[in-house]
């Protein structure tokens, strides 16, 4: 295995999902994800998502970096942060709030557990 690997769709097969129905509010997100680690805790990848709002609760730590679109990640405490192409976040545990994709979004990610 190589010690380097390039963060791309190209060669990788990937995984499709939607929220689970009691954490959906609108819409039919579809979830499309291209996991390039998983190992001892450690996820990366890219994640792509059409448009709709579903509810989360993070019990993860999550570093992402939008490429492309807008999506508005919301807080239970009101705490609003929209999301554009180059827009980079963090998201610790405990977070729990709503993800609404307003225009479908590509991330890439690493989370750790």
């Amino acid at each position: 295995m190589s010690l380097t690997q390039r963060v791309t769709r190209v060669g990788t097969a990937p995984e499709t999902s939607q929220p689970a129905p009691e954490k959906l509010i609108s819409g039919n997100p579809v979830h499309t994800t291209w996991n390039l680690e998983d190992s001892g805790g450690l996820y990366c990848g890219l994640w792509q998502s059409t448009p709709g709002k579903w509810h989360v609760s993070y019990s993860e730590w999550e570093y992402f970096h939008i490429l492309s679109g807008y999506s508005i990640l919301t807080g239970t405490d009101g705490t609003v942060t929209q999301l554009h192409a180059g827009d980079s976040l963090i998201i610790r545990p405990g977070f729990v709030g709503t993800w609404e994709v307003v225009e479908t979004t590509l991330k890439d990610y690493v989370i750790r557990t």
